[in-house]
């Protein structure tokens, strides 16, 4: 079993973000002026980010409702990668921003200038993906839009957003580097400020992570999928008798318990298969199964193909980076 951060016994959602294994994949330091706008397609399993360091810009979800003024000291998060819109002012034209000139300073980051010649707005926006399987239900999850409004009390987003904004306006060698490298630290910050604060949070799977007792069992699922878990033995992990936690596990998360333990465990084969790191017999031994065929049963009931299968159609495919997206 894999050491665990210090934090991991106490923040079953923390612990969550760290095992999803979020990676930044495209950023772009914009430099724009009135009149201008762009649309940015939908990108699944991305989740963007958008933060103005000075001027102004609206951004509109596509078909996500009215649109919203983004000012410097904020962030939003397009959390599903849905296709949306940013502009100086309402009604100007919004061209996809693959047909806009954008160079790319290194494999990951472009300088994006673009407009006429009014008022000045500068930002950083960027794409991340979370790695893991399972990412893709938690992005669900999240609403159509994340906000981190402006404040001026104490708020560690904030202070990211100050550091963020200070290296835009006084770019110096390794900038690039640096305002990456906070991006994804404000991207985490704002998840958690999120899931702390907002109460939409505190329902289904995200709910359950909060959760005294279940967000403990889950957590220990997730560090030690192999582990020959029970009804029981999870019960008393949340030190809960087995009845009772059976019903609340199921309520809170949505399944039983055995069938959350079962699709942990797939996902965790799925990230395995796809990243080419063990073989189907070494997954089944690692994941606690007495036989490669049962494991593949359990892979194909839960997944909806077999494990081989997965594998050679990973190992076909060409890895489509959101930048490569972009450039297409």
């Amino acid at each position: 079993m894999e050491e665990q951060p210090p934090w991991a016994a106490t923040d079953p959602v923390g612990e969550a973000l760290h095992v999803l294994r979020m990676s930044g994949t495209f950023y772009c330091r914009s430099e724009l002026a009135a009149p201008w706008g762009m649309t940015l397609p939908c990108t699944p399993g991305s989740l963007w980010f958008h933060v103005v360091t000075s001027g102004e810009c609206e951004l509109e979800v596509t078909g996500g409702g009215e649109p919203v003024t983004l000012r410097p000291g904020e962030l939003l998060l397009v959390p599903r990668g849905d296709e949306h819109r940013l502009r100086s002012a309402p009604g100007v034209a919004t061209p996809d921003i693959r047909s806009i000139p954008h160079p790319m300073l290194d494999d990951r980051y472009a300088l994006l200038r673009h407009g006429g010649d009014g008022d000045a707005t500068r930002m950083v926006c960027g794409a991340v993906r979370f790695e893991h399987p399972a990412a893709r239900g938690f992005l669900d999850l999240l609403p159509a839009l994340i906000r981190v409004g402006s404040t001026a009390g104490p708020d560690r987003c904030h202070d990211t957003l100050r550091l963020i904004a200070a290296e835009v306006e006084d770019l110096r060698p390794g900038g690039e580097a640096v305002i990456t490298r906070l991006a994804d630290v404000l991207v985490i910050q704002a998840l958690r400020q999120w899931l702390a604060h907002d109460r939409a949070a505190r329902t289904g799977w995200l709910g359950a992570l909060a959760d005294d007792r279940i967000g403990r069992v889950l957590a220990q699922v997730h560090r030690d999928p192999s582990r020959d878990w029970t009804v029981t033995s999870l019960a008393s992990v949340a030190s809960m008798s087995r009845s009772a936690f059976a019903a609340r596990f199921t309520e809170l998360v949505g399944e039983p318990a055995m069938a959350y333990v079962t699709r942990w465990r797939m996902h965790v084969a799925a990230d395995a298969l796809t990243s080419g790191d063990a073989t189907v017999a070494e997954l089944a031994g690692r994941l606690g199964y007495r036989s490669e065929a049962a494991f593949s049963r359990a892979f194909s009931r839960t997944v909806g193909e077999p494990p081989g299968a997965l594998r050679r159609r990973s190992d076909r495919s060409v890895s489509g980076s959101l930048v490569q997206t972009l450039e297409s």
